[in-house]
């Protein structure tokens, strides 16, 4: 069974989850609309730039339902799927998807978004499973912090050596491929079988382009 590892944000999807959360609260009138557009604004230059803070990113991006219970946050994403996250599904992206699991391949996305925003993503997208960056909880509420290590650039890659060892070698990279936009992927990219580009940003169009890797567009 080949391995097929699936970046989420500007990749499977066409923009990405974890900003357009931020302008789903500014919209449900749950966070100050000026304010929060701008630092989310800016922590998304961050990232396009490869130096993302997750940790302080995390927590203001779940500051708004920190204090919420499951079935409150429940109701809150199912809000967020509808108006946010289904407009921006790609067919030529389930089409993929579907590709893999009719050859039999395990499909696992690798997000640096953090689970609570792309965990019912996952499972409308129909793959085996997906390692995200966790949050804290604690009776059964967000802290608003990271929980492990953040599932982003290098940690991409010690995430998954944990989950390769917990599945006690039935899963494995030597029959690997890794879908990304973004060269802060670059560390996974390198690991498996297969690297593809996907929409790439300059910097991996470049890279991928250095060396000989296959680009493609889902848009």
């Amino acid at each position: 069974m080949a391995l097929a590892i699936f970046d989420l944000d500007n990749t499977l999807l066409g923009g990405d989850s974890d900003h357009a959360f931020g302008d789903f609260l500014i919209s449900e009138g749950l966070v100050d609309p000026l304010s929060h557009r701008a630092r989310n604004d800016a922590f998304y230059e961050q990232y396009k730039l490869g130096a993302l803070d997750m940790a302080a990113y995390t927590e203001f991006a779940i500051a708004a339902v920190a204090g919420l219970t499951r079935t409150q946050r429940d109701a809150l994403h199912a809000k967020f799927m509808a108006s946010f996250v289904k407009p921006m599904m790609l067919p030529a992206a389930l089409a993929l998807l579907k590709r893999h699991r009719d050859a039999g391949d395990y499909c696992l996305i690798m997000t640096a978004t953090n689970r609570y925003v792309t965990e019912p993503i996952a499972r409308y997208l129909g793959v085996d499973t997906i390692i995200a960056t966790e949050l804290e909880l604690i009776d059964d509420r967000f802290t608003g912090k990271v929980a492990g290590i953040p599932n982003f650039q290098a940690g991409k890659v010690r995430n998954l050596d944990f989950w390769l060892a917990e599945q006690a070698g039935q899963q494995g990279l030597d029959n690997s491929v890794f879908y990304s936009d973004s060269f802060n992927d670059l560390p996974l990219m390198e690991l498996v079988t297969r690297a593809v580009a996907v929409d790439p940003d300059e910097t991996l169009r470049r890279i991928a382009q250095e060396r000989g890797w296959e680009i493609i567009s889902l848009r």
